[in-house]
């Protein structure tokens, strides 16, 4: 069995000791009970991975001795996930982890001409995607942008390949036929789907729609299912 995984943001490349965080100090002690000489792995999120033994356990600041560290390479393929915020903040979590887990590089979440939402909780929305990554033993934390207008994300990010998928019944790629890519991003929009504006303004950015299936998605759903299917390994 793998030792329990953490986040630590703040452990560098080379450090040879590291006092944890109260949260996990916390976990260590009071969930897993975990005593001096227990090994225990440490992630800083952005690729270095670092093998310890717990000096001293303690509730609020747990010493460790950093035994070995390594640093992972980031994921040969980028993808930037556009999607718009949703009312149901339980689906978009549920949304955020699911695509943090299957190793999405960047979500935007968007605010769109028929987003219908409340307040975004961007320190929850963040908890869940650190906690998706060490569930999934990542060593690299996605980011999540605060959220944007739509016509900002169209026009300030970028990629090799760009896609919006809707389900107007214009001319488009089914997602199938997509060749696959290095570097892209994909725009999904509300449940009521993107305004022919907001479809036009994103082909004349050189958006390429496309199409996700017979069926219509929700949000969420269309999110994960693009990324199923972009995905390589």
């Amino acid at each position: 069995m793998s030792a329990p995984y953490f986040y630590e943001p703040q452990i560098n490349l080379g450090a040879t000791s590291f006092t944890c965080s109260e949260e996990t100090s916390k976990h260590c002690v009071q969930v897993l009970r975990m005593q001096g000489g227990d090994a225990i792995q440490i992630t800083n999120g952005m690729g270095g991975v670092f093998e310890a033994t717990i000096v001293e356990a303690h509730k609020k600041n747990t010493t460790v001795q950093i035994i070995k560290e390594h640093a992972v390479a980031s994921a040969s393929q980028k993808i930037i996930l556009g999607i718009s915020i949703l009312k149901n903040a339980v689906r978009l979590e549920w949304l955020f982890e699911k695509a943090t887990e299957m190793g999405v590089h960047t979500i935007v979440p968007l605010l769109c001409e028929r987003t219908i939402h409340e307040r975004f909780k961007s320190d929850r929305m963040n908890n869940i995607i650190q906690s998706a990554m060490i569930q999934s033993q990542q060593a690299w934390l996605p980011y999540l942008s605060e959220p944007i207008p739509y016509k900002e994300f169209i026009h300030q990010y970028n990629a090799t390949d760009k896609y919006i998928a809707h389900c107007e019944p214009t001319v488009k790629t089914s997602i199938k036929d997509l060749p696959q890519s290095k570097e892209l991003m994909i725009a999904i929009g509300p449940e009521g789907d993107f305004t022919m504006q907001e479809i036009e303004m994103a082909m004349q950015a050189q958006f390429q729609p496309i199409g996700l299936g017979p069926t219509r998605l929700r949000t969420e759903t269309a999110g994960l299912f693009a990324l199923s299917v972009l995905k390589t390994f």
